[in-house]
């Protein structure tokens, strides 16, 4: 089985900063990806920004050039850092990771989910 542990939320004005950070613990063969997806009350889970161990990523338009996801594949470990958060940016944010347990069992874990709210 594998665990994620999200850290990192909070409230923060508008144009601050914050920096999620997530984990991954148990059963890791190896890891293909991890992502950060966000979800608002009423709305569908979006993807927020994706990485490939190997370091390519992708995120949605309204974060490009705001956020950057980076991933320590020794660690297990992804962050987004997040810049001039504006209120829209307000949602749960659920660390997303897939990869292998074995060499041919493969995992999708999801974190409990971390709060950001962006208010003045």
């Amino acid at each position: 089985q594998v665990q994620l542990v999200e850290s990192g939320g909070g409230l923060v004005q508008p144009g601050g900063s914050l920096r999620l950070s997530c984990r991954a613990s148990g059963s890791i063969f190896s890891l293909v990806s991890m992502a950060w997806h966000r979800q608002v009350p009423g709305k569908e889970r979006e993807l927020a920004a994706h990485i490939f161990s190997g370091g390519i990523t992708n995120y949605k338009d309204s974060v490009k050039g705001r956020f950057t996801i980076s991933i320590d594949n020794a660690k297990n470990t992804v962050y987004l850092q997040m810049n001039s958060l504006e209120p829209e940016d307000t949602a749960v944010y659920y660390c997303n990771a897939r990869g292998y347990r074995d060499a041919e069992s493969i995992f999708d874990a999801w974190g409990q989910g971390i709060q950001v709210t962006v208010s003045s």
